[in-house]
């Protein structure tokens, strides 16, 4: 699979991320070989705990802007695997695990909201710059976190997009533990086997008591039709050409 690997051993399955060199950006090639592997997760018995986890020292920078680029000049791929990895979070119910280090940016901190257990590394910050490129959240963030920490903190974070460290995710219930670095992995890999050990029926009956997958889907839609207007919009235009000309971006002048 393209920058993306998957592994399973003793019912865990492993993804991980594995385009160091561009920060795992996530590409269209990646959402379908991540959404594949949750259809896996899904569809095996054998298979009873997932683990994310990215190379290098980054976890995901989010989505590739490249390809957020090519979408707002109507130049994107023909098939987008990003909405079919996100319904599939949404009606996941093997238990999931993250294992995050470095920045989680975009989608890598909105996939965090589905899994069911997340190990941060101390040096862990979670961002979600979507105002800033001029979007709008998704992964069914706009209503997840506000639940999760409520209206007033969850607009600070979408609207300044400023990074949330490892701890502050913590202590908001962003995350269950923060850990040293080297151990990040263990950590994550530990929690997983334990779920896997557990009575994966009754695992699955708490999961769909504890979440409205229906209502979660319906978040997605409405956020991704909103998602591909402000794509188009000139102001993600203007966002676009400051990130690839390395200079900040001046809404001022543009209408909404």
């Amino acid at each position: 699979m393209a920058d993306v690997t998957v592994e399973l051993l003793d019912g865990v399955q492993t993804i991980t991320l594995t385009r160091p060199d561009k920060k795992n950006a996530l590409t269209n090639d990646m959402y379908g070989a991540l959404a594949d592997a949750l259809e896996a997760a899904e569809a095996q018995p054998e298979i009873r705990a997932t683990v994310f986890q990215g190379d290098g020292d980054m976890f995901t920078a989010g989505n590739d802007l490249g390809d957020f680029a090519k979408q707002s000049s109507g130049a994107g791929p023909a098939v987008r695997h990003v909405a079919r990895f996100l319904k599939n979070l949404a009606n996941a119910t093997t238990p999931l695990v993250a294992a995050v280090q470095g920045k989680a940016v975009g989608v890598g901190t909105t996939l965090l909201l589905h899994c069911d257990l997340v190990v941060l590394a101390d040096d862990a910050e979670l961002v979600t710059p979507f105002v800033n490129l001029a979007l709008v959240p998704e992964a069914a963030s706009t209503w997840l976190i506000p639940q999760r920490i409520g209206y007033a903190r969850a607009y600070e974070m979408f609207a300044l997009g400023e990074p949330v460290s490892a701890q502050r995710a913590l202590d908001l219930g962003l995350a269950n533990r923060v850990v040293p670095l080297p151990d990040l992995r263990a950590q994550a890999n530990r929690l997983a086997r334990q779920l896997a050990s557990k009575p994966a029926g009754s695992l699955t009956a708490m999961k769909r008591l504890m979440r409205d997958a229906a209502f979660i889907s319906a978040q997605m839609d409405r956020e991704g039709e909103v998602f591909q207007q402000r794509l188009k919009s000139a102001e993600a235009r203007e966002a676009f050409a400051a990130f690839a000309e390395k200079r900040k971006p001046d809404f001022s002048k543009l209408s909404a």
